[in-house]
């Protein structure tokens, strides 16, 4: 806990704010830098900051540290955990990187791109492939999320299997500290041995340490050819043997591994029928396995050998292979539409873990029975089966709706996280803290982790301006 005396962003601080900055770099904030995904917290801020480059940035910084007025940075406003907004608090200066959406610079002999912080990520990918690269972090926001954002949270995403969170994808940033003055780390190098590594401390740091304003990205070569298929298992425990089968014989080629319960897709045929669902019966649970190769690798024939084994070994009672681009697009349209579907039904509490890969079978078998002696419950799990994550989210019974178990929810996540925990996972995979799991993080943390971190935190921020209540409470 950082004990912090914050001034309000108020009508005066914003007039000298405004001052020091070229005109429309400061304005009243809009109804949609004040709310969430979902719906659980609405924000409050002074003005919003929409600075145009790294400078304007460090102006903005050093005003607000001398001031003491709290920044809360905002990236494309798609983050689950309510790290963007802050719900109490002296008003706070949102800042938007928003203007700052530039490609700076490709090296495609390198496989480096250098990004503005507040390009969006379909703006990033495109740019790799028009150089005939890739850049492999995917999730579904993608078309709103902004790079600063995404490695601020350390995103995920559905190619965490393959290629690695967003911390893995970055070789340097470029930040302003929260006293204003600027680290120029974009270096483009694999290799830079020279103490504390200042870039995976932001990483992950959600705003709470500074504010990315550049990053130099790691690209790689785009798959010359790509291929899926829907396999039904016959448990989870199954699905964990077939991952190890298609490792043996597909190595390197698994880009996606993505778990599918019966819940999800009833909730699809619910919600969404216009999702076309590839098996006639919805199964208890089925797999998206999804691959690239460079040229000359005959994908069809490898998938169909991976399929006859797994069916030979008991692992798989059913299966698709895509026949072309378009279906597999579309097995990935239907795992991509599962969270909209969970949305339409309305989740009493939702929760994005990862657990050791063996021990997931056994917690998935677990967490049903000990949820139900607090209610009847429906549970849609679903996730990155491949690398460990799970979103396990509890809804209602038909009939029912969230509000009449409103009451439950925090003995709902509390028996779901204490399981997680005692079976030596996360109870945050991919989402991060923000304000949402700052208890959870108290609760569940290692002690001397936690010690280190507030450490951190004063030593950068004295002030304690940025962001305030996300990751680390504040008094």
């Amino acid at each position: 806990m950082q004990k912090t005396d914050l001034t309000p962003c108020d009508a005066d601080f914003v007039s000298r704010l405004s001052d020091m900055l070229p005109d429309g770099c400061v304005r009243a904030p809009e109804t949609r830098y004040l709310s969430e995904p979902r719906g659980r917290w609405d924000g409050l801020a002074g003005a919003v900051a929409l600075p145009r480059n790294t400078d304007d940035v460090a102006t903005i910084l050093r005003a607000c540290h001398t001031a003491r007025v709290a920044v809360v940075p905002y990236g494309g406003g798609t983050g689950l955990v309510g790290g963007q907004i802050t719900p109490d608090g002296p008003a706070p200066l949102l800042l938007s990187l928003e203007r700052m959406t530039a490609i700076r610079a490709v090296h495609p002999s390198e496989n480096v791109l250098v990004a503005d912080a507040g390009a969006i990520l379909t703006d990033v990918q495109s740019a790799a492939e028009a150089n005939g690269r890739l850049f492999p972090l995917s999730l579904a926001s993608e078309g709103s999320a902004r790079i600063g954002g995404l490695l601020a949270t350390n995103a995920g995403g559905v190619n965490v299997l393959r290629y690695g969170n967003a911390r893995d994808l970055v070789l340097g940033l470029e930040a302003v500290m929260p006293d204003g003055s600027i680290w120029h780390g974009l270096k483009r190098l694999r290799k830079d041995n020279t103490g504390y590594d200042l870039r995976h401390l932001l990483l992950g740091s959600e705003g709470t340490l500074g504010v990315i304003t550049a990053a130099s990205l790691r690209l790689f070569p785009r798959n010359q050819s790509e291929g899926a298929a829907m396999l039904v298992v016959t448990s989870p425990k199954a699905a964990l043997d077939l991952l190890a089968l298609a490792q043996e014989q597909l190595s390197g080629m698994i880009s996606g591994f993505e778990l599918i319960g019966g819940m999800g897709l009833a909730f699809l045929a619910e919600t969404m029928p216009q999702v076309r669902q590839p098996f006639a019966r919805a199964p208890d649970w089925m797999v998206l396995l999804d691959l690239g190769a460079p040229a000359g690798v005959d994908l069809a024939t490898l998938m169909e050998r991976v399929l006859t084994d797994a069916m030979e070994h008991g692992l798989v009672t059913d299966g698709l292979i895509a026949q072309n681009a378009a279906q597999r697009a579309e097995f990935w349209r239907l795992r991509e539409s599962i969270p909209e579907a969970n949305r339409h039904i309305g989740a009493v509490s939702s929760h994005d873990i990862s657990l050791p890969l063996s021990e997931l079978p056994g917690f998935i078998d677990r967490a049903g029975p000990e949820l139900a002696r607090i209610g009847d419950f429906r549970i849609n799990c679903f996730g990155h089966l491949g690398d460990g994550n799970l979103h396990y989210n509890v809804f209602p019974v038909p009939g029912r709706s969230r509000a009449d178990h409103e009451h439950q929810r925090n003995a709902i996540k509390t028996c779901v996280h204490d399981l997680v925990h005692q079976m030596g996972g996360s109870v945050s995979a991919e989402h991060g803290i923000g304000r949402l799991k700052v208890a959870d993080l108290e609760r569940y943390g290692d002690p001397v982790k936690l010690a280190a971190m507030r450490a951190i935190k004063t030593a950068l921020d004295p002030a304690g301006i940025m962001n305030p209540g996300a990751v680390l409470r504040r008094a």
